[in-house]
Order: C-alpha cells, then structure tokens, then sequence
C-alpha cells in the first residue's frame, strides 16, 4: 500500500507522496564513523515514492540481502513548491516545510559497498520497497529553532542515536535551499536531513524506539 503522509493530529496531507531528497554525511561524526572524509557541500541522492512504508508499522527488512543498517534522520514535509532558493533567505526555504517527523533510512551497506568499490551508483541499496520508514509529522504553525530540535534512537532499550539540529553541517534552511536548485521541491516531497553517529546493523525482532522534540514518539519492531 502506498504511503500516505498525514499529520499527527490525524489529517492526511492533501497532496500524495513525492520524491524522496536525501543528504548523506550531514554530521561530522557519521562521517567519521564510516571512515568518509567530511563533505565541504552536501551530497545529495533520492530515494523513489515506492520505498516508503509508515514507522508505525512493523519493519519487514531484506535481511537475504545483506546487512541493513539503520540510519535515523529528521524528516521535513513539503507544503509549498520551493524552486531555486536562496540560501541566504532563510524564510524562503522554511515557508515550503509544513511539517516535521522522523524517518529511518535504511542501507543495505554489504551492496552499497561492493557497488561504492567499483565506482556504480547505489540507488539499490538505498532505495528498495520498504527502505524508508516514516512517521506522522508535526505540524508546524511556526517555524521552529532548527538548531535546538534533537530525536533520538533507542534500540532493545539502549540508546544508539542522538541527533542534534546544532551539529548539522549544513542547516536546515540552507540544506534545503540546496536542494531546490537541483530538484524543484514539490508539495509532498519529504526531505531527510542526515543523520547522526551510531549508526548500525538492523537485528531481527528489534524494538526500535524513536523521539522528536515536540513530542513525538514512535516504537516499532522489525519482523523476526
């Protein structure tokens, strides 16, 4: 079934789901972590409608492919088509994001390395049916302080990831000013945002827990 984005006040969003306009390497430390070098302009790569499933639902991962690992980011809604922005406007970029939630972008990192060390793309480690879990988003009336939000992943009740919107390279407005002179952002597009150190290998019968300043919080499991 098609993902529908919604809020989590329980309305749906009236435009379906779009494209799927990702950053990799947003925090220095994740950079680090997978002995990358640390980007000077963000990297970006799209994951198709067809890869996004609701968080809230249980997560079935292609474990025969592979490891997965798990990467958790904040989400942002697209409201507004956003063409070409100015990243020195920062009211232009945040007057297209409506709202804000929380994603897991999954990674088969066995294929994305084997293709990554021939030199191919590697879209089919990020973007496979199911690779894009969701949540409901907030709704924003207000734009809110990017630099203070904070999520966090708990996996089996251990804390794995802490995502601070200070510690992002390239913040929120800019990054997606960025990505509107390469890709028009339309209303239901999602942008991920990168995400954090801590990143690691999906286990069978997981419980993941997720929380978003604001009061967001989801809990999940993956399929044993």
């Amino acid at each position: 079934m098609r993902f529908v984005p919604r809020f989590t006040d329980g309305r749906a969003f009236p435009q379906p789901l779009g494209k799927i306009v990702c950053v990799g390497r947003n925090y220095a430390e994740h950079a680090r972590e997978l002995d990358n070098p640390v980007p000077e302009a963000p990297l970006l790569f799209i994951k198709p409608a067809s890869s996004a499933v609701s968080l809230e639902e249980t997560i079935d991962a292609p474990f025969a492919r592979g490891e997965v690992h798990f990467e958790t980011e904040l989400a942002l809604l697209v409201g507004e088509t956003l063409k070409d922005a100015d990243a020195a406007d920062a009211a232009e970029a945040e007057r297209a994001i409506v709202g804000i939630g929380l994603a897991l972008d999954l990674t088969l990192r066995d294929v994305q390395g084997r293709l990554k060390a021939k030199g191919h793309p590697w879209e089919v480690a990020k973007g496979f049916d199911g690779a894009c879990p969701l949540s409901a988003f907030l709704p924003l009336g207000a734009v809110p302080n990017w630099s203070a939000l904070a999520f966090t992943l708990a996996v089996d009740g251990e804390e794995r990831q802490h995502g601070h919107g200070a510690d992002m390279l390239f913040p929120v407005p800019e990054l997606v000013a960025e990505m509107s002179r390469h890709f028009t952002l339309e209303p239901g597009d999602v942008v991920l945002t990168g995400t954090p150190a801590g990143v690691g290998e999906l286990s069978r019968g997981a419980e993941l827990r997720l929380a978003l300043t604001g009061g967001l919080e989801v809990v999940t499991r993956v399929v044993d």
